[in-house]
């Protein structure tokens, strides 16, 4: 029998901006494909949202292997965006999460700014599509300079360039990167540009090194960091992210494996959380870590999620 959350006096329910969502666990993109593999272990209707693998405009094969390496408290991945394009996705995968009725978070990537504006249009009026995510800060593709979250323009101009080519009715949430000076900066920009929301954070770039032959792991060398090692800066970019814009409706993820981690990303105020890459060990961690927020909240006497979101900021009040 597929694992659904426990009943439970806590109201769990969250939201993001105008989005309801009866739980505030999501999957991370990347770690579920578009939720086929995971449903066969939780409902995957009854967790928040289903954030999809990003995909771009044309089918794309990746890196070359290797391209995952294990490190200490993580995972280096270089994946490298592999993917069936746009036109298949909507047909096989968005169809699917469609009949199946699960709320859908589709996210996206391009190799330049029109190529975002092209993919975010084929999603223009597709049903089941609840909002998209664009992954502007994806650190294991080929030409770091890809990586448009590194840059305030940048970032603004990729998200313009969505905003134009999406419904006024479809929220945008920007996928930041940790690897800056000040993500407030970027943070920011992008909500000028017209997001909605954010996604903090994607996986920080790394390096692992073969001691035998005393090479990098990875075919393209460089990979992205995550996993619980990662927690620390995540928690610290979704901090510094709600000072700076107390109202933006944030999903937090980086390195969740339970409900005291959830705990942590709520109190420093995201609204929402995704879980990635604590599901290749347990496929049911969604709803898991679902129950154990609830349990701990429960024992704390804590009546709703709401009442803890944004808390570590209240000595600052």
């Amino acid at each position: 029998m597929k694992r659904v959350p426990k009943r439970t006096t806590v109201d769990m329910s969250t939201k993001l901006g105008r989005l309801e969502f009866s739980s505030p666990v999501f999957t991370a993109s990347g770690c579920a494909a578009a939720g086929k593999e995971l449903d066969q272990f939780i409902d995957i209707t009854t967790i928040g949202a289903v954030v999809t693998k990003s995909v771009m405009l044309n089918p794309r094969s990746g890196r070359a292997t290797p391209r995952m390496a294990e490190t200490p408290s993580g995972m280096l991945n270089g994946i490298g965006l592999q993917g069936p394009g746009i036109d298949d996705f909507i047909q096989n995968d968005l169809s699917w999460l469609s009949q199946k009725g699960a709320k859908t978070i589709v996210s996206i990537a391009g190799n330049n700014v029109e190529e975002f504006g092209k993919v975010a249009d084929k999603l223009r009026d597709i049903p089941g599509v609840i909002a998209i995510e664009v992954n502007i800060s994806c650190p294991n593709v080929e030409n770091r300079g890809q990586v448009f979250a590194c840059d305030p323009y940048a970032a603004a101009d990729v998200i313009n360039s969505v905003r134009r080519n999406v419904s006024a009715s479809i929220p945008l949430f920007a996928k930041l990167s940790p690897d800056v000076t000040d993500i407030t900066e970027i943070a920011k920009s992008v909500v000028k540009a017209g997001a909605d929301g954010l996604s903090v954070i994607n996986t920080l770039l790394g390096m692992v090194i073969d001691t035998d032959t005393l090479l990098p792991k990875l075919s393209g060398k460089t990979g992205g960091l995550s996993g619980p090692a990662i927690r620390p800066v995540a928690i610290r970019c979704v901090y510094q992210i709600r000072k700076a814009l107390p109202n933006i409706p944030i999903i937090g993820m980086g390195g969740i494996r339970n409900g005291r981690d959830a705990i942590e990303f709520f109190a420093a105020g995201a609204n929402a959380i995704s879980v990635g890459t604590t599901v290749f060990n347990d496929p049911e961690a969604c709803v898991r870590i679902h129950d154990e927020t609830a349990e701990i909240l429960q024992e704390k006497g804590i009546r709703s999620l709401s009442e803890i979101i944004s808390a570590a900021h209240r000595e600052d009040l």
